[in-house]
C-alpha cells in the first residue's frame, strides 16, 4: 500500500516538475518574443489580433474565439496604468499627484499578492490556461513583467525627477541623511536612541540561525558583516512597522517645538527623512565588534489569497483568525531590491527564498511608496484640488415620514453619506423601531454605524448584523467589530458556506398606527463613513412594500435556512443576476428588431463574464447600441467589424473612484434601470450575495440617465476609451468643443441643491 502511494507520490511530482519547465521554456519564448515587438507609439492601435486570426468561422460565429476576449490581468494594468497617468498630469495640484503615485503603487502591491500569486501557483503546476482569452501562464507572466517594469520606471522617474524636486519648492522637502546639518544630526542621534534602537532585533543568518521567515511587505536590510578574523557573516534588520516612514526633523529652534509639540502636518520649517534612511545610517549600532561591509534595503510580497476550508471550520471566525496568521507567511511572488543593493546581496536573496529571476524587481526611490500616503494628510490646501463637501438630505419632518412620501436616491459624495448616517442613528432611537438588520462589508476605523447598532441593541431592539469576515485585506477589523458586537448582544452572524455577503443591505422595522412598516437601504458602496467621500457610490431609501418584502426574505437567506429562487424586485446572485441580465439584454436585441431603437448603457467596476460579454457581442451583432463605462477590467474588445462594432468602452479615472453599478436598458422608451453592489465578474455573480434594486421613480431615472451616465460617456477631460487591442487612448475634446467633466459638473450641480431637491 504505502510502495503504491510512493510511487503515485513519485509520478505526481514528475508530472509537476515536467510542468513547470515546459512552462518555464514557455515563460522564456514568451518573453523573447515580447522584446522583439516594436514598441507602439502613444495614442496608437493596432487591430492586427493574431488570435482572431487563428479562430475558425465556427468558433467566431459561436463568439468563443480567444482572441475576441482581453486577459484580465493584462487589462487591469491597462487600468492601473491609467491611475498612474493621473500622477503624471501636469495640471493637477503637488499632493494630487503624490496621492495617485501611492494609490498606483498600493494597486500594484495587491495585484501582486492576489492575482500575480494565483497566475504564479497556475504556472508552478502546469495548469492549462482557464480563462475565455486562453492565455497561458507562463505568457500571463511574462507580459505582466514587461509591463509592470515599464510602468515602475515611469512612476519612480517622475517622483525622483520632478514631484520630489517640485515639493522641496513648496517647503515639503525630503531629504537624506547626508543632506542635514549637523544639529539635525545630534537631534536625531537622540531620536533614534530612544524611540528607535530598542524596537531594532538584528537577526544572524548562519547554520545555527537560519534564514529567517521575512513577513509580507515589510521593509528590510540584508546586512554583510566581518569579523576581526575576516570572516563574512549575514543578518536582516526589520524596519519597525508600527512607527511612521516619515520622520519630520526640525531645521530650526521653531521647527524643533513645532515637532515636539506633534504639529508637524503643518511642515513648518522641517525636514522630510525616511526612516529606512536613518536606520540604514545607524545601522554600525547594532553590531559592535563587526564591520558593516554592504547593505541593502528589500521587500517581499507573498501570496495572500489564502482560502478558507469553511466546510471543515467548526468556528468560522477562528478560522479567519488563522487565515490572517497564515497570508502573512504564504508563497513568495516578489521580491523588491533597492537600487544600488550590491550584487552579490541580492543574489544571496534569490538564493535563499529560492526565487526566479523575472520575480525580482529593482526599486529606484522609496520602496513601499504607498506606506507614504499620510504625507498627503498635511495642511497644505494649495497643493490639492479644492474640496466641496456634499449635500446633506435636510427633511422637513422625521425620515420615516419622508420615505412614505418617496422613495429618496443619494449619490455620494455629492450627497452626503451622512443621511445614511443620519437613517441608522434614528433607527437605533426611536422608540418605534423594533428591529434592525444590516450587511457590514468593510465599514473602516471608528465606524458610527457599529456605534448606532450597538446603541439600538442597548436600547432593547432586535439587531442583526451580518458580517463577512472574509472581505479581503479588512479581516482583522471586521473580527473586531464581529467581537464588539457580540459583546453587546448584537445578533451577529457571517453568512453562508462558500459565499460572501457583499450586498449592502439595512432593513428598519417599525411599529407604526397602521401596522408593522419597512423601511430598506440598499447602496452600491459599503457602510463606510470615510470612503464615501472618495467614492462615487448611490443608496436607495424606500419603503416600496414588494423591495422590503424582497429584503427580508434575502436576510431570512443569509442568516438562517431559506431557498429563494426568484424575488419580487430584486436580482439577487447567485440566483437571478446573471439570468436576469441576459434576459434584459436578449429583450432589448428582440426590441430593436421591432422598432430599431435599441440601446444598452452599462456601468461598473469590472467586465469580465464570458456569458455576459457573449451576449453583448450578439446585442452588437443585432444592431442594438451598447455603451459601456467600466472602470477597471473589461475583457471585451469593443470596435471589432461584426461583432462589436456598436459597442464603446469608456473608463473614468478621476479625483473620485467611480464606484457605482447601474445597468440601464432602453426598452423601447420604458427605461429600465437597476443599481446595486454587483459587478459583472463570476465571482459576483456565482460567489457572493450580491443584490440589484430597480429604481422605479422616472424622474430618479432621468437623473441617472443623463447626469451620471450620460454626462460620463460624454467626458472628455478624464475618461479614457478602450480600443480593440485592449488598450486606451485619453478621450481629447473636438476643436470648439465645451469641456466636460462629469465629476466636476456632479459637484456643481450639487452645491445648488436646495435642501428637499433630494427628493
Amino acid at each position: 500500500m504505502s510502495d503504491k502511494n510512493g510511487q503515485a507520490k513519485d509520478s505526481k511530482s514528475a508530472k509537476a516538475k515536467e510542468g513547470t519547465s515546459a512552462a518555464d521554456q514557455e515563460l522564456k519564448d514568451a518573453d523573447q518574443a515580447d522584446k522583439r515587438k516594436e514598441d507602439k507609439s502613444a495614442g496608437t492601435c493596432s487591430v492586427e489580433i493574431p488570435e482572431l486570426e487563428s479562430c475558425s468561422e465556427a468558433d467566431l460565429k459561436d463568439l468563443d474565439c480567444p482572441g475576441l476576449y482581453i486577459n484580465r490581468e493584462i487589462n487591469w494594468l491597462e487600468f492601473n496604468s491609467r491611475v498612474l497617468e493621473c500622477a503624471l498630469d501636469k495640471s493637477a495640484p503637488l499632493l494630487e499627484q503624490f496621492k495617485f503615485l501611492c494609490i498606483f503603487c498600493n494597486n500594484l502591491d495587491e495585484f501582486f499578492m492576489v492575482r500575480v500569486a494565483n497566475v504564479f501557483r497556475q504556472y508552478r503546476s502546469g495548469t492549462a490556461p482557464t480563462g475565455p482569452d486562453r492565455m497561458s501562464p507562463a505568457r500571463q507572466l511574462a507580459d505582466i513583467r514587461r509591463r509592470v517594469m515599464t510602468m515602475t520606471s515611469i512612476c519612480q522617474d517622475h517622483w525622483r525627477k520632478k514631484l520630489v524636486h517640485q515639493l522641496a519648492e513648496r517647503g515639503l522637502r525630503f531629504v537624506r541623511y547626508a543632506d542635514l546639518s549637523e544639529k539635525q544630526r545630534r537631534f536625531l542621534s537622540d531620536y533614534f536612541t530612544n524611540e528607535i534602537y530598542p524596537v531594532l532585533t538584528p537577526q544572524a543568518i548562519d547554520p545555527t540561525h537560519p534564514f529567517p521567515t521575512i513577513s509580507n511587505v515589510s521593509l528590510n536590510f540584508l546586512v554583510q558583516l566581518r569579523d576581526k578574523q575576516g570572516n563574512r557573516h549575514f543578518a536582516r534588520v526589520r524596519c519597525p512597522g508600527n512607527m511612521s516612514r516619515l520622520i519630520f526633523v526640525p531645521r530650526s529652534k521653531e521647527g524643533k517645538s513645532y515637532a515636539q509639540l506633534g504639529l508637524v502636518s503643518n511642515m513648518r520649517d522641517t525636514d522630510i527623512l525616511l526612516l529606512e534612511d536613518m536606520v540604514q545610517e545607524y545601522l554600525s549600532t547594532l553590531f559592535p565588534g563587526y564591520e558593516v561591509v554592504s547593505s541593502g534595503c528589500f521587500r517581499i510580497t507573498r501570496n495572500t489569497d489564502v482560502e478558507i476550508e469553511e466546510d471543515e471550520a467548526d468556528d468560522l471566525l477562528e478560522a479567519v483568525k488563522d487565515l490572517v496568521d497564515q497570508r502573512r507567511f504564504g508563497d513568495v511572488v516578489r521580491l523588491e531590491t533597492a537600487h544600488g543593493m550590491p550584487a552579490d546581496l541580492r543574489e544571496f536573496l534569490i538564493k535563499k527564498l529560492r526565487l526566479k529571476p523575472f520575480q525580482v524587481y529593482t526599486v529606484r526611490g522609496p520602496m513601499a511608496f504607498a506606506d507614504l500616503m499620510p504625507l498627503y494628510g498635511v495642511d497644505r490646501p494649495a497643493l490639492k484640488i479644492p474640496g466641496q463637501p456634499g449635500h446633506a438630505l435636510q427633511l422637513h419632518s422625521d425620515i420615516f415620514s419622508r420615505l412614505r412620501e418617496g422613495d429618496v436616491l443619494l449619490h455620494h459624495p455629492y450627497d452626503s453619506f451622512t443621511t445614511v448616517l443620519d437613517f441608522i442613528k434614528t433607527a437605533s432611537t426611536d422608540p418605534a423601531v423594533i428591529a434592525i438588520k444590516q450587511t457590514l462589508y468593510r465599514v473602516g476605523n471608528n465606524s458610527p454605524i457599529v456605534a448606532s447598532l450597538v446603541d439600538a441593541r442597548r436600547r432593547g431592539k432586535q439587531v442583526t448584523a451580518v458580517v463577512e469576515l472574509k472581505a479581503r485585506f479588512d479581516e482583522e477589523r471586521n473580527i473586531t467589530w464581529a467581537e464588539e458586537l457580540e459583546a453587546a448582544g448584537v445578533n451577529v452572524v457571517y453568512g453562508l458556506v462558500g459565499m460572501k455577503i457583499h450586498a449592502k443591505l439595512c432593513l428598519v422595522v417599525r411599529r407604526e398606527e397602521k401596522g408593522v412598516m419597512r423601511y430598506v437601504h440598499i447602496g452600491t458602496g459599503n457602510y463606510n463613513a470615510s470612503t464615501a467621500k472618495i467614492y462615487t457610490d448611490m443608496g436607495l431609501l424606500t419603503c416600496n412594500q414588494d423591495i422590503c418584502s424582497d429584503v427580508t426574505d434575502l436576510f431570512n437567506v443569509m442568516t438562517g435556512y431559506a431557498v429563494r429562487n426568484q424575488y419580487r424586485r430584486l436580482l439577487v446572485s447567485p440566483v437571478t443576476i446573471r439570468p436576469g441580465l441576459l434576459e434584459l439584454i436578449r429583450q432589448e436585441i428582440a426590441t430593436h428588431k421591432e422598432y430599431g431603437n435599441g440601446e444598452i448603457v452599462l456601468k461598473c467596476n469590472q467586465l469580465v463574464d464570458a456569458r455576459l460579454i457573449r451576449a453583448l457581442y450578439r446585442a452588437s451583432q443585432a444592431g442594438v447600441k451598447v455603451r459601456l463605462i467600466i472602470r477597471g477590467i473589461c475583457c471585451l474588445r469593443p470596435g471589432l467589424p461584426g461583432i462589436s462594432e456598436n459597442i464603446t468602452v469608456t473608463s473614468i479615472v478621476g479625483r473620485f473612484l467611480e464606484h457605482v453599478r447601474a445597468y440601464w436598458f432602453h426598452a423601447n422608451g420604458a427605461n429600465l434601470l437597476y443599481i446595486g453592489s454587483a459587478d459583472l465578474m463570476p465571482r459576483n455573480l456565482d460567489h457572493r450575495i450580491e443584490v440589484l434594486v430597480p429604481i422605479l421613480d422616472e424622474d430618479k431615472k432621468a437623473y441617472i440617465r443623463e447626469h451620471v451616465l450620460g454626462w460620463q460617456l460624454d467626458d472628455n477631460q478624464q475618461a479614457w476609451r478602450e480600443l480593440p487591442d485592449g488598450s486606451y487612448v485619453k478621450v481629447e475634446p473636438e476643436k470648439g468643443a465645451p469641456l466636460i467633466n462629469a465629476q466636476e459638473m456632479l459637484l456643481k450641480e450639487a452645491t445648488s441643491k436646495k435642501d428637499d431637491d433630494l427628493g
